[in-house]
């Protein structure tokens, strides 16, 4: 699932992947459930860890992330917050129709061994 952001740093009306910051004191899977709560309305049941990603920085002085990336089943039904105006599932034939943001298309295409 991808989601149509509302307010990035590259410009709005971006897709990307459901995600945010893991915070001092949690865990990653933690900050995950708590993210998917928070964007997705949804209630994380299980996650499977996928792969890791550099995100080295796009601009000079830019931060380095690193981020994680979950297979996960849910519980409910999506609702977006107001961070989003939109989502969609997406499968391999679908990636070159979204302008996705934050390095996510890498990941994606891992994903889908494109």
């Amino acid at each position: 699932m991808v989601l149509k952001r509302t307010n990035t740093t590259f410009g709005n009306n971006l897709w990307c992947l459901p995600g945010g910051k893991v915070e001092v004191g949690q865990t990653v899977e933690e900050a995950l459930a708590v993210e998917l709560l928070e964007e997705l309305s949804v209630r994380l049941i299980s996650a499977r860890f996928f792969f890791y990603q550099d995100s080295l920085p796009m601009e000079p002085d830019g931060l380095h992330f690193i981020n994680f990336y979950f297979q996960c089943d849910v519980e409910g039904d999506p609702v977006i917050n107001e961070e989003s105006s939109d989502f969609a599932w997406i499968g391999p034939d679908d990636v070159g129709n979204y302008e996705i943001t934050f390095r996510n298309d890498e990941a994606i295409r891992r994903h889908f061994d494109l």
